[in-house]
């Protein structure tokens, strides 16, 4: 995990809809960079849209929020549609932004060993800088445990 006072590495990538999304783009705000490991399945369609739910709540707190995996932009355009998700999901198909970021990596599931991408979130603060940082997060109540500790800075 990237230390809390760390410079956010910077991204550019496309989102869901093919258009480039990059840190940049949130200069002067407080940005939710949250990685996940795989579009459309269980615990990422639940954190998914428990980002949605609260998507006011961070929008009042003037918090934005991008969700990053290494999946291609169709998968991501057919989940965003599929959930009606209201943020942008940026698509890191090498896994470099995620790599940055010490969310990518080997991992064993089933018997298999693979790379892909780690449950982790970072808040990035207005000066570029990781202001929070998460690591194997809770899907269910991770958008909530968020927004209170956003609340507190």
């Amino acid at each position: 995990m990237l230390d809390v006072g760390t410079d956010a590495p910077e991204f550019s990538l496309p989102d869901q809809r093919g258009e480039t999304v990059s840190l940049d783009d949130f200069d002067g705000e407080y940005v939710v960079v949250y990685f996940y490991p795989r579009a459309d399945t269980p615990g990422c369609t639940t954190e998914a849209c428990s980002f949605r739910d609260n998507w006011d709540a961070f929008a009042d707190a003037g918090v934005s929020v991008v969700g990053i995996s290494d999946d291609p932009v169709d998968d991501l355009d057919a989940f965003a549609a599929e959930y009606d998700l209201p943020f942008p999901l940026l698509s890191d198909e090498e896994g470099e932004v995620a790599a940055a970021y010490d969310s990518y990596g080997e991992k064993n599931m089933f018997g298999n060993t693979f790379d892909g991408v780690f449950r982790n979130t970072y808040v990035v603060g207005p000066d570029g800088d990781v202001v929070l940082a998460y690591e194997g997060v809770d899907p269910e109540e991770h958008a909530e445990e968020i927004l209170s500790d956003v609340r507190e800075l």
